[in-house]
């Protein structure tokens, strides 16, 4: 979560964007709501291309860049990639096309998950494409090094396109999260990172398996916070911060269905943007 380039002037009204696979980006929208209450918001949910998880680097890119025009056309100041599969792909593609913009990625919070173990061992769930990445690869070997600790992984397969239709408490999505989170809680692993930003919304499923399966308290790392401090540093370094007391306004774009997203902001977030469907095949 870097800032690349020097950027140019530019108003402080300017929105930031937040973009996502699918929902996910309401998760770390809520924790940028919060800390900075007065930003405009514009939120892209590419859910008509989800998931990302099983697309090659160069598909992700492919969107991420196209997300990133259309958002470039509505004048933002700053990108949030709200997304670990896009970030660990297509992070450094998206910072060489706009040097100008604050990007801010999001990581699989394996530093916070190994500062707070106790046992040694922490859990990472997150998509294969992830786990699969040289950049995880990298931050996992540099963090185990130099704290001691050792990562429990999984890949939870599915579990992004059960979130993304709300089935966040059903039998099946208990049955899915059960194979994913018994192996680490049981393998000595008393914290868990939710290397996923959909995964949140089922963080308190994952806290009722972990505490039954593991025979220690887990704590549950939800990266969203640092991301929104993250944000607010960068825009405090460049000058960008609204400085507004009133709240910020909130626009949402999607690929896939606007009921379904509408459904989604009040089900999750309880609000109710405008939301305007845009073409799956190019977000511009």
């Amino acid at each position: 979560m870097a800032f690349s380039g020097s950027p140019p002037p530019a108003a402080a009204e300017a929105p930031i964007g937040i973009f996502d696979s699918g929902v996910g980006a309401l998760s770390v929208l809520r924790h940028i709501q919060a800390r900075l209450p007065s930003e405009h918001l514009l939120c892209f949910c590419d859910s008509g291309n989800a998931p990302y998880g099983g697309k090659s680097d160069k598909e992700i890119i492919a969107r991420t860049l196209s997300v990133a025009d259309f958002l470039k056309t509505r004048n933002v100041k700053a990108i949030v990639v709200a997304c670990n599969t896009a970030t660990a792909a297509a992070i450094q593609p998206l910072r060489h096309a706009y040097p100008e913009l604050i990007v801010v990625g999001v990581e699989p919070g394996l530093k916070p998950a190994a500062v707070f173990s106790r046992s040694g061992k922490a859990g990472v769930l997150a998509t294969a494409s992830t786990l699969g990445s040289s950049r995880f690869t990298a931050l996992r070997d540099q963090i185990s090094e130099s704290t001691g600790v050792s990562f429990l992984t999984a890949a939870c397969v599915g579990l992004v396109e059960q979130i993304e239709k709300g089935d966040l408490d059903t039998p099946e999505t208990t049955k899915m999260l059960e194979r994913y989170v018994t192996p680490i809680v049981r393998g000595g692993a008393d914290t868990i990172a939710l290397g996923c930003t959909h995964y949140p919304f089922v963080q308190p499923l994952i806290e009722q398996i972990a505490q039954r399966e593991g025979s220690v308290p887990v704590t549950i790392i939800d990266t969203g916070e640092a991301v929104a401090r993250q944000l607010e540093r960068l825009l405090q370094q460049g000058g960008l911060q609204r400085m507004e007391t009133r709240a910020g306004s909130l626009q949402a774009f999607t690929t896939g269905s606007r009921a379904a997203l509408v459904q989604a902001f009040y089900r999750l977030l309880q609000l109710a943007p405008r939301v305007t469907e845009v073409p799956a095949r190019s977000a511009a």
